[in-house]
């Protein structure tokens, strides 16, 4: 398949492999000849920890070998959806976390709007691994729901009775209406993306974790234009870093709540529960 592909131009080979990281990563080839990204889903299963986020990093990054491209992946349509596996408020926490590590974030649809899990009736189940073996818990049709773009009928995704039910939030929780709010978690996605491309050390940067303990993950991506800092709080309760772990003459480039760019840190960078924030000196804010 890789010596196909290479007979074209701008294309790229991705392998869906479940499998753990010393397995995975055989996938790249000999010489790297193999798919240019295997999917790395070690982050759809693992316990939503600091510390079990941290160590899955540092493993991956480890086994990577020399000159692969990393990517990570936090939805698919095999798993239940971020939002409803960590929580609506980590569920934005999870979002700078995919689009700041190192590689290519792979985004599941509806995850920038933070759609839900759907409850499945037993007779709207259209998954044939659980019409097989029903009862057990196997089916995916929850995270396979309609796009929610608007709020008329059929969230516009259909003129139509869609193949699978609309989620009950649908008429709130839709694009038009979180393109409206500044401060939605589709806003939050979107200045992300933005800050990505805007900063080479969220592209081509190195990846350097730093230590640190309890809901805190902290780590850095490095480039010739300096570094950034990534500081984010896994739990529920506010957390304080001092600066001697995050570097001085920083200021928040992006909070995940959207409401503290450009505040100089002084002394220690204080997180509020559930808040995530890259740091980068006033140049980098551009």
């Amino acid at each position: 398949m890789r010596r196909v592909i290479d007979e074209f131009d701008d294309r790229v080979l991705i392998g869906e492999i479940y499998l753990p990281l010393r397995r995975l990563v055989a996938y790249y080839g000999n010489n790297l000849a193999g798919a240019q990204m295997p999917f790395n889903f070690a982050l759809l299963a693992t316990l939503w920890s600091a510390r079990s986020i941290e160590r899955i990093i540092a493993d991956y990054e480890h086994a990577l070998p020399s000159g692969a491209w990393p990517n990570w992946v936090l939805g698919n349509h095999d798993r239940p959806r971020i939002a409803s596996r960590v929580g609506r408020d980590q569920a934005r926490v999870a979002a700078m976390l995919l689009l700041t590590l190192r590689g290519t974030p792979t985004l599941y649809y509806g995850d920038e709007i933070g759609m839900h899990q759907v409850a499945i009736a037993p007779d709207q189940v259209r998954d044939p691994f659980e019409k097989n073996v029903p009862g057990i818990g196997v089916g995916r049709d929850g995270c396979r729901t309609p796009m929610q773009w608007d709020a008329t009928t059929h969230a516009g995704f259909s003129t139509v009775s869609t193949w699978l039910p609309l989620a009950d939030d649908y008429a709130h929780e839709n694009v038009v209406n979180l393109e409206a709010d500044a401060a939605s978690i589709l806003s939050l996605y979107k200045a992300l993306i933005a800050l990505r491309k805007q900063l080479s050390q969220l592209v081509t940067g190195s990846y350097e974790p730093v230590a640190a303990q309890g809901d805190i993950l902290l780590y850095r991506r490095v480039s010739a234009d300096g570094a950034i800092v990534i500081a984010l709080n896994l739990g529920a309760e506010p957390v304080s870093i001092s600066s001697s772990s995050i570097g001085f003459g920083h200021e928040i480039l992006l909070s995940t709540f959207l409401d503290r760019q450009g505040e100089r840190i002084e002394g220690a960078l204080d997180l509020r529960a559930n808040e995530g924030a890259v740091l980068g000196t006033p140049a980098q804010a551009g």
